[in-house]
């Protein structure tokens, strides 16, 4: 029987059973390759919580036995078995449960990649990038966010996924949203200002009413009232 070969192989670890430095030993194989998030939410069809473990997926440039995968995995590994992987865009997926929300999700962020590979190029989708853009839209609403560069700031420091989207597919569309979330913000604030005119302007009827009531001059009243009218045309300009 033919011995089979595949270039992808994983590995499912636990972290009592690693090293210390499993992740550097892993790094100096110079094998590509990504490394979950710790699950540690996982759990059970019956609701109990799992072993804490980790999905780690080794890529090969070519074909690998069974054989010789796993002795890297007991060099480097403690020995934990490996499997064959059928479909690689499918099992990098899996290692934040994306394509399974019924399951604990995990920030693709968080995935550690070794040897020069992307894990946010491996596992995009068009769908997927409109739900990061979704995100975007929401954070910049809900914290009147303007800015642009404060957009590509806070991607930077907490979400390495949208900076990947903002640098590389969707730049102008948030550079435009931006700017007619501005608008918007302008155009109420206006709005505001106008409702303040329309209240200074009622408080000073009322005053020259007063006015009127104590037997003021017409032209007293006059002089008040541009006097009144001059100071509701500055307020939109303090």
């Amino acid at each position: 029987m033919a011995v089979q070969r595949t270039r992808n192989w994983a590995v499912i670890a636990y972290p009592e059973s690693l090293d210390k430095d499993w992740k550097e030993r892993l790094d100096e194989e110079h094998i590509p390759a990504f490394i979950s998030p710790l699950h540690d939410q996982d759990v059970n069809p019956t609701g109990e919580k799992k072993k804490a473990h980790y999905h780690i997926l080794m890529m090969f440039a070519g074909n690998k036995t069974e054989e010789q995968v796993q002795k890297i995995s007991d060099e480097v590994l403690s020995g934990v078995k490996v499997e064959k992987v059928k479909d690689l865009r499918a099992y990098s997926r899996y290692l934040c449960h994306i394509d399974n929300p019924e399951k604990a999700q995990y920030k693709p962020c968080d995935v550690i990649c070794l040897g020069g590979v992307d894990y946010l190029e491996q596992v995009g989708t068009l769908a997927d990038t409109d739900i990061v853009v979704a995100e975007m839209m929401e954070w910049c609403r809900k914290n009147k966010v303007y800015s642009f560069a404060r957009l590509c700031d806070y991607s930077a420091e907490e979400r390495k996924d949208w900076l990947r989207v903002l640098s590389s597919k969707r730049t102008v569309f948030m550079s435009a949203y931006l700017r007619s979330l501005q608008w918007e913000h302008d155009q109420e604030m206006k709005r505001q200002e106008r409702i303040e005119v329309g209240l200074e302007i009622n408080e000073v009827r009322k005053m020259l009413l007063e006015e009127i009531k104590k037997n003021k001059t017409k032209e007293e009243v006059e002089e008040m009232e541009l006097e009144y009218l001059e100071r509701i045309k500055n307020l939109g300009k303090e």
